[in-house]
């Protein structure tokens, strides 16, 4: 059931600079730290939330299944060009190229993550249906009308400046071409910001936006709601289930992964996880059609 995030949006100014937040996004996925915790914790293939069928369920085997039930969203063809804007390990792209025979576009700011990607690519003999390239979702580095779908995952979130990645998404897809994403979002449009500070601090950003934001700044860039399915469980089901996995795998873990790093991490998906029992976040998989 779709709830009442849906009717409060707030204008909110277009940020002129969005530089800092992608050297922030940047100089984190280019950490030895966070590259390593993503690798064991994930599996290396995914960084995004899963969707689970059972307790304790394996974090990869979630997180492989939204891109499955993602996929099962779009009529893809082989033949048919995709990009996947902040694409991590590329786990998706390999999905759609070696299930479907898309061709899909890797759009990544990390060069560890692409390096990661570039290599399991080659290992699985996708090379030539995968391009991995290093760049921003803010100035996506294609001409207009290049892809039939845009694909994103746990990412726009980590923009500076949300409504030119929209506008750059509604740039290079065709007329008819869909946009699915999924993102964690806040749950409405609130007055007291310092209630989200904690939250706000795990992504090193001001703020976060709404499903009232994509569906208003989309309708104006011409696209058409689809569906937006309303899976927040799984998000809550997601941030416990990696803190499990992180706290029962620290200390095997300390030689990779820093103490530090893995503290901070466990009180910042603490937060989340109690966020998400107030009703402060929502997520889901958004599905848009352009005009």
């Amino acid at each position: 059931m779709l709830r009442s995030f849906f009717i409060h949006i707030t204008e909110k100014p277009m940020k002129a600079d969005f530089k800092k937040a992608v050297k922030t996004a940047e100089d984190y996925y280019n950490s030895a730290d966070a590259d390593a915790f993503y690798a064991a914790i994930w599996g290396g293939e995914d960084i995004h939330v899963g969707l689970y069928e059972s307790d304790g369920e394996d974090i990869a085997v979630a997180s492989a299944r939204t891109v499955h039930h993602m996929a099962s969203k779009l009529d893809l063809k082989p033949g048919a060009r995709v990009i996947d804007i902040g694409a991590g390990y590329g786990g998706a792209a390999r999905y759609l190229a070696r299930e479907i025979g898309a061709h899909v576009t890797c759009l990544n700011l990390s060069e560890k993550e692409n390096a990661r990607n570039r290599r399991l690519t080659a290992e699985q003999g996708l090379e030539e249906k995968i391009e991995v390239v290093h760049g921003l979702f803010e100035d996506i580095p294609f001409p207009d009308n290049s892809f039939d779908v845009v694909w994103s995952q746990e990412a726009i979130l980590h923009s500076g400046d949300r409504t030119r990645v929209l506008k750059e998404v509604s740039r290079v897809l065709k007329p008819g071409g869909d946009f699915i994403f999924t993102d964690p979002m806040q749950a409405n449009d609130i007055d007291d910001a310092a209630e989200f500070e904690p939250i706000y601090e795990r992504i090193h950003l001001p703020d976060m936006d709404s499903i009232g934001f994509y569906l208003a700044t989309l309708e104006e860039l011409g696209f058409d709601m689809v569906e937006i399915e309303d899976l927040t469980h799984q998000l809550r089901n997601h941030y416990a289930r990696v803190r499990e996995e992180l706290k029962s795998r620290r200390h095997a873990l300390q030689d990779q992964i820093s103490p530090d790093y893995t503290e901070r991490m466990l009180n910042g998906l603490s937060r989340w996880v109690e966020a998400a029992d107030a009703g402060q976040l929502c997520w889901g998989v958004l599905h848009f059609r352009k005009r």
